[in-house]
């Protein structure tokens, strides 16, 4: 069902509020428009409660007011003050950890997890990787032959994902150079790409020299995937759909993923029109992520419980060939499949994904308490 938006008199004001970091002394303040109103904030207290700097496209500043979804799109953007809360951390799924070479993540078997970038079209308030991105990190691949050797020494992995960051904030000539790298490995079937491009700037996508990026893949004898990130059909403009119909002519795949976000997409119908609107475009939903304890994004949190109502609310109203989904936590453990809460009060999950092969598949349980959003929130051992 659609929300009437309403939008504030003061649009325009609020929209292009000042950046989040500032090249003034470091103990001046300046008035910062939150979601709740202006307030005076010294780059000391950003820094110290690790705040992310606002950044928002033009085209997608357009896309939330005219989508008629404002009231709910807004907060992807627009800083709160719920941001100042400390809970949660920085690394929620032990980044750091399965960092091999600089740059590099390889966490499962058969993916390897390249970041591109630590920079964005736009900043998600939510974002997991808010300890990276919009900064200048060391996270981030800086020597693509050590990837290379890397990958090289590998050969159960079977795909590697780009990100980041976005990686389509990089110029054309950088994806192809990361591609050099990457396309001799005969042991490599699938290069994925995960971005919101698509929703925060889709005229990128039609930058006619990423079609022979794409080709390159192919040619390789590899697939070439999107990951797209639409968390809301608002988001869904007729610039990415076109461009995503585009794409999919010339033989690229896409996935899309979401994350369950309070006070945004926390509402079957929402979701359900979501996902229905990308099976149309041939984006087969892929994901849908329990929001994660993210230091200054825990409030976008919903419980376990009432994300698995949501999760059976959008399944009664989809047919079967769109019921493509899984509603995962990607814990620190791996990527848990949230499945149900039993009659005997205990959440019932199972590994999508683990370090330990002999994992994947398997169910486990802990007792449920009320108003848990994460594994951690609940007591006992398994899994």
């Amino acid at each position: 069902m659609k929300t009437t938006r309403t939008i504030p008199s003061k649009m325009t004001k609020q929209l292009n509020v000042a950046p989040l970091t500032s090249s003034e002394p470091r103990l001046s303040s300046k008035i910062i428009n939150f979601v709740e109103g202006a307030r005076a904030i010294t780059p000391g207290e950003l820094e110290a409660n690790n705040i992310t700097r606002y950044r928002v496209t033009k085209f997608y500043r357009e896309q939330i007011v005219n989508s008629g979804y404002y009231n709910q799109l807004k907060f992807i953007v627009e800083p709160s003050f719920e941001e100042f809360d400390g809970t949660g951390n920085l690394d929620t799924s032990g980044e750091h950890d399965n960092t091999v070479v600089p740059g590099f993540q390889h966490k499962y078997a058969q993916t390897g997890l390249l970041l591109a970038t630590d920079r964005c079209a736009a900043y998600c308030r939510y974002c997991f990787r808010k300890r990276i991105v919009g900064k200048d990190s060391d996270e981030v691949a800086a020597d693509l032959g050590q990837i290379a050797r890397y990958v090289g020494n590998h050969p159960e992995m079977s795909n590697v994902l780009i990100s980041g960051g976005d990686p389509f904030v990089l110029s054309t000539r950088r994806l192809h150079e990361i591609l050099d790298h990457l396309l001799p490995f005969p042991h490599l079937n699938s290069i994925r790409f995960g971005t919101k491009a698509f929703a925060y700037a889709p005229k990128r996508f039609e930058d006619p020299t990423l079609m022979t990026l794409f080709r390159r893949i192919q040619d390789a004898g590899k697939a070439a995937l999107i990951v797209t990130h639409f968390d809301h059909v608002g988001e869904i403009s007729a610039n990415a759909e076109r461009n995503i119909c585009s794409l999919r002519t010339q033989g690229v795949e896409f996935l899309n993923q979401s994350v369950l976000l309070a006070k945004v997409n926390d509402d079957p119908a929402i979701l359900a029109e979501t996902f229905g609107k990308c099976h149309q475009m041939g984006v087969r939903p892929y994901y849908l992520f329990q929001g994660r304890p993210v230091k200054g994004a825990s409030h976008f949190q919903v419980s376990l419980r009432r994300g698995l109502e949501i999760v059976q609310g959008i399944n009664q109203r989809l047919s079967g060939i769109q019921k493509t989904f899984k509603y995962i936590m990607s814990h620190y453990t791996g990527k848990i499949e949230i499945l149900d809460l039993g009659a005997d009060d205990r959440l019932y999950m199972r590994y999508h994904q683990n370090k330990a092969p002999e994992k994947i598949g398997k169910i486990f349980s802990r007792p449920y308490i009320e108003s848990a959003c994460w594994l951690d929130d609940l007591p006992g051992v398994g899994g």
